[in-house]
């Protein structure tokens, strides 16, 4: 079964973890890209504030699901 992650601003993403989302608080995008690498093999959906998904543009996303939150 896959889980679920949410990478970005601390104050946007830390509420997921209520909802048993793994939360990477990232806010440079060195911050994010590490986050992102270090993902578990089993996350299937990324949650990804606006600034993450900014981050992020230029990785792709393998197999996983990407939600970009709205700003």
């Amino acid at each position: 079964m896959s889980r679920v992650a949410a990478i970005g601003e601390q104050g946007r993403v830390q509420g997921f973890a209520l909802a048993g989302a793994e939360v990477c608080p990232a806010t440079t995008p060195e911050e994010v890209r590490a986050a992102w690498l270090d993902l578990a093999q089993d996350v299937g959906v990324v949650i990804l504030t606006p600034a993450a998904s900014q981050a992020l543009e230029d990785v792709g996303s393998g197999d996983r699901l990407t939600v970009v939150m709205p700003a």
